[in-house]
């Protein structure tokens, strides 16, 4: 437990859910006066930006770097004391098709890419360079993203990449995906390519996210945040002009205003007080999990930071090398990769074992890279996280769950409220400063006073 004094004079928040959105919303809320204390059931802050050990090194359980446009996260690594420390370095990519491996990490190998025709090309590159000029998504939100895509590149492109792309990344829910899904994609990853050649540029703090965690809880605690870990949240309730909420393992507390972060069928199991309506829109929000397997081996697989994969044979969705773009040495000279699984968070595969995933995720590699030995990978550990990523369905905006609920002092802010937005800590930092905006100077909520007049209110 990290504690810090709290003045008794103030309302008291609890954030709970401690990884990067509870963070920033607690560094923010403190600065407006406020006490807060964050409740995080790990037992660690950085939810899935922390770090953990692959043998004798520490680095990011999930891969994560920082673009040039990530103007929101480059605030916040000023105020930690790091952006100066930002690395950066120019990647390229490869697309694994047709049992080859390709590069098309430029305009001169886009050309030569030789799975697609010169019209295929053509259209391709005008749905990319379309997609990228779009301001306001919103339009696209009522659109299926397959019809959108073959409007724009035709059926050859989406049944050789668009559509095995898709169903890798979201499964069968890509079929009643918005094409905005797609345009938020694009538009990401076109900010990392830089005026002139196009080449990707990512960058990243050396040390990984565990750096930038331990920097950011140092500043908590100068703030006066008090943080509890290993705090389980069982449920939230109202009561009189408090909040309570109540542990698996230890006693309840008492707080005037509590914010919820997690994931929302977890949020709906945690707060019976919600209307009918409420739990509903909660419960039907889709979500996509990831089985991610990192691996530290011997010699690297290829010189790509990420290689796309179309062939549906493959087990796992994309290759990360995490060394293409960080310097070797932070890894002992070996190479760090990830091979990341996403599947539905309902899928009977996260009940597979680790034995399993690591044979046949090791076998595919040994297929796709003849030169791949099982021996020279000395590290090989999963992580799997079912709620990952809310999947932006069609007309997605008018489901966002409301920042305010009906219960009195209880709100909600997580990932499911971006519109329009990848998941990323870039766009989690913006959400939370967002919420914070909102929070400020509000009053403490009585028990005889009714839902907030914004309780309807979302991020739009």
């Amino acid at each position: 437990m990290i504690r810090a004094n709290t003045n008794e004079q103030r309302p008291h928040w609890a954030i709970i859910g401690g990884g990067f959105l509870g963070m920033t919303l607690a560094l923010r809320l403190v600065k407006q006066g406020k006490a807060v204390t964050i409740l995080e059931a790990a037992d660690t802050l950085g939810g899935l930006t922390c770090p953990w050990k692959l043998n004798d090194i520490i680095w990011d359980r999930h891969y994560h770097v920082i673009l040039q446009s990530d103007s929101h996260l480059h605030a916040l690594l000023g105020e930690l004391g790091l952006e100066k420390q930002l690395t950066w370095g120019i990647t390229r990519t490869g697309f694994y098709v047709d049992g080859t491996l390709h590069s098309l990490s430029n305009a001169f190998e886009f050309l030569r890419f030789p799975v697609l025709n010169l019209l295929d090309k053509l259209r391709l590159a005008a749905t990319i360079l379309h997609a990228s000029r779009i301001k306001d998504g919103r339009a696209l939100e009522g659109i299926p993203v397959g019809d959108w895509l073959l409007r724009w590149s035709g059926p050859r492109v989406c049944e050789k990449l668009w559509f095995p792309l898709l169903r890798a990344k979201l499964g069968d829910s890509y079929r009643e995906t918005s094409a905005a899904f797609i345009w938020t994609t694009i538009s990401r990853m076109y900010g990392a390519r830089r005026s002139g050649p196009k080449k990707e540029v990512f960058g990243y703090i050396p040390g990984g996210y565990g750096r930038i965690i331990e920097n950011f809880v140092n500043l908590l605690q100068r703030e006066g945040v008090e943080c509890q870990l290993g705090a389980a949240v069982k449920a939230v309730h109202s009561e009189g002009s408090k909040v309570r909420v109540a542990f698996a393992n230890r006693a309840s507390q008492l707080f005037d205003n509590v914010i919820l972060t997690t994931a929302t069928p977890i949020i709906a199991r945690a707060c019976p007080q919600l209307t009918a309506s409420e739990r509903a829109g909660l419960e039907n929000i889709k979500y996509q999990g990831i089985i991610c397997a990192s691996l530290l081996l011997e010699e690297p697989l290829s010189d790509f930071y990420i290689t796309n994969i179309a062939d549906n044979w493959v087990p796992f969705t994309a290759i990360i090398e995490m060394s293409a773009l960080v310097d070797r040495k932070q890894f002992g000279g070996r190479s760090l990769v990830y091979l990341p699984k996403y599947l539905s968070s309902h899928s009977d595969y996260f009940q597979t074992s680790d034995e399993h995933v690591r044979e046949t995720f090791l076998n595919a590699l040994g297929r796709m890279f003849p030169k791949f030995k099982a021996s020279s990978v000395s590290c090989f550990q999963i992580s799997r996280v079912k709620y990952l990523v809310p999947i932006p369905t069609l007309n997605y905006s008018h489901k966002l769950p409301a920042i305010y609920t009906s219960i009195p002092g209880v709100h909600v802010v997580n990932s499911a409220q971006l519109v329009n937005g990848t998941l990323n800590v870039n766009e989690t930092v913006a959400l939370a400063e967002r919420a914070a905006t909102r929070f400020a100077g509000m009053p403490l909520l009585k028990r005889t006073d009714k839902t907030p007049p914004q309780v309807h209110e979302t991020y739009r």
